[in-house]
């Protein structure tokens, strides 16, 4: 698919569906009739996922940082028309004013983008330390918090009442239980804790969950019962139930939260045939989706896709 008719085919896609409700997704038969496969556009290199309360899903690209927007209606979907700022798009979150938060991987940065135009409409250099990769974000009701994989830190971004974003970020320095290990990937996934009081970060070199204090930036492990959760990347906390992708492994672990964060026993663990190194997931109604980016793959991948699954 060329730029111009992934143009066309977005213009189309939001012409019939911009309008598109949850309750009036629920007339088209509900998720349980949603395609569980979606195809990216070739060499598109996705990693992150989000979907707010309408049935679309955005994928970022690692290649230029390019978001495509798809429909769980009918699958189809196209690239936003604002092409990436050519540094990568890594984790994804929406919030409810259409503002998509973007981690810019190695480029130490993030950025918040229209999620019907592309438009840029804040950037935020957090680091121009080496090593560094922005790897994912949360969003609470006044700050959006980005982790980075080689540094002890977390990135925020305040935001006010009246939604308006903070002109400079924050960097919030990671102390307590956590340990750095410069030379590869630390914390990955981040999410909130179900009494939203703190935050829940993965550690992907050592599979383990942390309690993070958003005031102080104080870690403390959570008590997985001797669980580790190997190759742990995005999270997804729904009540106090918590979705961890351990992606090499193509599988979701599911965990039962205290509310406070602190313990969480695994209680299911998902997997799929067609999965082939998921990053992240987001979901909508009774599905989970995740992008397949096929990491390692040899020769490297060309064809992209999400795959949808049940909830359990």
């Amino acid at each position: 698919m060329d730029r111009r008719q992934a143009l066309t085919g977005l213009a189309a896609t939001v012409a019939a569906t911009l309008l598109v409700a949850p309750e009036q997704a629920a007339a088209h038969g509900g998720s349980d009739k949603f395609p569980t496969l979606i195809p990216l556009p070739d060499n598109w290199l996705p990693e992150g996922v989000a979907i707010g309360d309408r049935p679309f899903a955005y994928f970022g690209s690692r290649a230029d940082g390019s978001i495509y927007r798809a429909n769980l209606v009918t699958g189809e979907g196209a690239p936003l028309p604002t092409p990436g700022p050519g540094t990568p798009a890594v984790g994804l979150k929406i919030d409810d004013r259409g503002r998509l938060f973007v981690a810019g991987g190695g480029a130490g940065n993030g950025r918040v983008v229209n999620a019907f135009t592309g438009e840029i409409l804040a950037n935020y250099q957090f680091t121009t330390a080496i090593p560094t990769f922005v790897n994912d974000v949360v969003l609470t009701p006044r700050a959006a918090y980005f982790t980075d994989s080689r540094q002890a830190a977390l990135y925020v971004v305040r935001i006010s009442r009246r939604g308006r974003l903070a002109e400079q970020a924050e960097t919030l320095p990671l102390s307590g239980d956590l340990v750095l290990n410069p030379a590869v990937n630390n914390a990955n996934g981040i999410c909130r804790t179900p009494d939203g009081e703190a935050l829940i970060i993965v550690q992907s070199n050592t599979g383990m969950l942390f309690r993070v204090d958003p005031a102080t930036g104080v870690t403390t492990t959570v008590d997985l019962g001797g669980e580790v959760m190997t190759n742990g990347d995005g999270l997804l906390q729904e009540g106090r139930t918590l979705y961890v992708v351990q992606n090499r492994l193509n599988t979701v672990a599911v965990l039962r939260l205290a509310r406070d964060g602190s313990s969480a026993r695994v209680t299911d663990r998902l997997t799929d045939p067609r999965f082939n190194v998921p990053t992240t997931v987001a979901s909508f109604g009774n599905r989970l989706y995740l992008p397949n980016a096929k990491f390692g793959a040899n020769p490297p991948a060309t064809t992209f896709e999400a795959i949808a699954i049940p909830k359990p």
